[in-house]
């Protein structure tokens, strides 16, 4: 018998309680989904609004953002073209009807059926790319590309397929197919910076649209898939095989029959525009200037004449050319030679050994330490306090704080005139005129001058150790020249016919008198006659100072004759050292050899030869009618760099050249052009 259960025991176990069923996908993603929905549908809304009150249906129509400059040099040559070209809007009902019936083949066969995005479209192209039928299909449509080239920037992102497809439709809604077709053709890239079918006809084929063949215009509708891949100016084959195509799917379209595609002629290249290098040293540097210039945007080409003179500019890049050809054995990579009027105007520039290799501008981008040219702005704040050349300095050791500068050779004169000083190029006595006057006042010459680049207030600073470039450099010397201040360098000239820009050249802006600027020039003419620059003496009076940066490192001649003001700089991209190069040897035999070209009218001789010996130039400056005296100043400056020379020795020499040689027939001394005033 079984017993019955005590009433006065244990309470019955309830039953266990079933585990919770797990969040489904949609619970789990639900509180995440809602507001980015939300958020979505709002964009959406928001960019509906701006679609219906305020985008611009017109820019497809408009002419080019950038619109394609041609830069000319003085003589209305064009040396650069730069930009989007961009012709008128077309209207399709002037067009033979296979122009828009080829793109439409080749591109949107159900153009004139979908309402802006077309699903079957983007399924026959998913099928014909899978099977790989000799030519791909995208998935948009005409009014999507329009939307995408006209509306929205070309990153690919989910977010900007959507906008898409919103502004694809509402172009539908508001436009005609004619109207979508007029901008389309109006605006799509056809390769080689050519905006719209106008544009592209005159590049390609120097014809307007209206009078293109079935094969030109099968040709123009196949290289919108892939326009820098087919453009026939450099794959005519490619781009014929491309028109084949477009032919093909005319057929199958039925806008031809198979006869008429046979019969289409393959199309010709034949240019409508001078082809032209994309830019140049000159070019790149001069374009920001144009195009601030230009004004509004136009269709066609913008032409805009420079200052550029293009028999300077040849040779400028042969002087270069043949003086890094003749320094082997100097570890010398680059060079950069800027040449401008007094007033500024720019009529050469190298930037480099090769622009095709490196664009890198080293005239106008390269921040590199002017070294000793730097002691222009020294001398002129010295000068400016009171000291004229004759007054005597110490060059004697000097101690800063816990900088000692020293004298490139080590050797200290004593008591020497400020002239010799700067024709010497002590660099105590340099450091000594700073703190003398102060650094401030250094810096105060240099901002008025033109120099806008930073500059650092310590003792070496006079030493030229922070870092400018080699256009603002020469612009300084050119405001020397040119006796006002600052002056501007500028590559625009006025305009050829038609009158597109306003006249540019520079208008130095005229400071109080001068009065230091007179003993600066003799100051910077004894840096050539009797010092460190001696290699750059020409038969005409010459200005001029040399700069070398620690470890040779850079080195520099910035000068002036005539009207021509010039600055070279040779060193390395890398900062490397040069085997014991500097302002007064390899950029001042360059900077001559140039001068004397631009100066003579005729370019010099091209030099095989590796650069004569710095001592060998000054004999032929000197010229043998110097006699003895010629001979001394051989033997002080022979292979020497700044600093190493007997200044007194040079004196006596120069006195003894001066009296030998005197000056040639006709010589005047240096005399600017009067400054404008006011």
């Amino acid at each position: 018998m079984t017993p019955a259960p005590d009433s006065m025991g244990s309470p019955e176990r309830e039953p266990a309680q079933e585990p919770a069923a797990a969040p489904t996908l949609w619970q789990r993603a639900r509180p995440k989904l809602i507001p980015a929905a939300a958020i979505t549908l709002g964009l959406m809304l928001a960019l509906l609004a701006w679609l219906v009150t305020s985008a611009p249906l017109g820019r497809a129509l408009e002419p080019a953002r950038k619109p394609s400059l041609v830069l000319t040099a003085i003589d209305g040559r064009p040396i650069a073209r730069r930009g989007d070209y961009k012709e008128a809007p077309v209207d399709i009902a002037r067009l033979p009807s296979y122009v828009p019936g080829a793109l439409i083949a080749i591109e949107d066969r159900r153009f004139y059926n979908h309402w802006g995005i077309d699903p079957r479209g983007i399924a026959r192209a998913l099928t014909r790319n899978a099977q790989g039928s000799g030519y791909t299909q995208g998935g948009s449509t005409l009014t999507q590309q329009l939307a995408k080239t006209s509306f929205l920037s070309p990153e690919r992102t989910i977010k900007r397929k959507l906008q898409e497809i919103i502004i694809a439709f509402w172009l539908e809604a508001r436009l005609t197919k004619e109207e979508i077709l007029n901008r389309y053709l109006s605006s799509v890239y056809f390769g080689d910076g050519a905006y719209g079918i106008r544009a592209a006809s005159r590049v390609y084929f120097d014809k307007d649209p209206e009078d293109l063949t079935l094969g030109e215009a099968a040709m123009l509708a196949g290289l919108v898939q892939a326009p820098s891949r087919l453009a026939p100016s450099r794959h005519l084959e490619d781009a014929r095989a491309r028109a084949r195509l477009v032919l093909q799917a005319m057929v199958e379209t039925g806008a031809l029959t198979p006869a008429q595609a046979a019969a289409a002629r393959p199309a010709r290249y034949d240019p409508g525009r001078k082809a032209l290098p994309s830019g140049s040293y000159f070019a790149d540097w001069a374009l920001p200037q144009a195009r601030a210039a230009a004004g509004e945007a136009d269709y066609g080409d913008i032409v805009v004449q420079t200052t550029l003179d293009p028999r300077l500019q040849r040779a400028a890049e042969r002087a270069v050319k043949d003086a890094i050809a003749g320094s082997r054995g100097l570890n010398v990579g680059q060079a950069a030679l800027v040449a401008m009027r007094r007033d500024g105007t720019v009529v050469a520039m190298v930037g480099g050994t090769d622009y095709d290799v490196t664009p890198f501008n080293r005239a106008t981008q390269a921040m590199r330490q002017p070294g000793s040219s730097f002691k222009l702005f020294v001398y002129l704040a010295a000068l400016n306090a009171g000291l004229r050349p004759g007054d005597m300095v110490e060059d004697a050791p000097i101690t800063i704080d816990d900088y000692s500068p020293k004298n490139d050779d080590g050797r200290y004169r004593g008591r020497i005139s400020l002239a010799t000083a700067f024709a010497a190029s002590s660099n105590v006595v340099a450091v000594r005129l700073a703190q003398q006057v102060g650094t401030a006042s250094v810096i105060e010459q240099a901002r008025k001058l033109g120099v806008t680049a930073p500059i650092s207030a310590y003792p070496a600073m006079a030493l030229g150790t922070s870092p400018i470039t080699l256009l603002e450099m020469t612009q300084a010397f050119a405001a020397v020249a040119r006796g006002s201040r600052p002056v501007k360098a500028t590559a625009l000239a006025r305009p050829a016919a038609g009158g597109v820009l306003a006249t540019l050249r520079n208008a130095a802006e005229v400071l109080t008198p001068w009065p230091a600027r007179a003993p600066m020039l003799e100051l910077l003419q004894s840096a050539v006659r009797n010092g460190t620059g001696n290699a750059a003496r020409l038969s005409i009076p010459t200005y001029g100072k040399t700069g070398t940066t620690q470890s040779y490192r850079d080195a520099l001649f910035i000068g002036f004759a005539g009207d021509l003001v010039v600055g070279v700089w040779v060193g390395n991209d890398d900062n490397s050292p040069m085997n014991g190069v500097v302002g007064g040897n390899l950029p001042a035999r360059l900077w001559k050899r140039f001068m004397t070209s631009a100066l003579q009218g005729d370019e010099a001789p091209r030099s095989s030869e590796r650069d004569e010996p710095i001592g060998d130039l000054i004999d032929s400056v000197a010229g043998p009618e110097a006699g003895d005296a010629a001979d001394a100043v051989t033997d002080i400056l022979r292979d020497a760099g700044e600093g190493e020379i007997d200044v007194d020795r040079i004196d006596r020499a120069a006195r003894a050249i001066d009296r030998a040689r005197g000056p040639n027939e006709g010589e005047p001394e240096f005399e600017p052009e009067p400054a404008p005033q006011g």
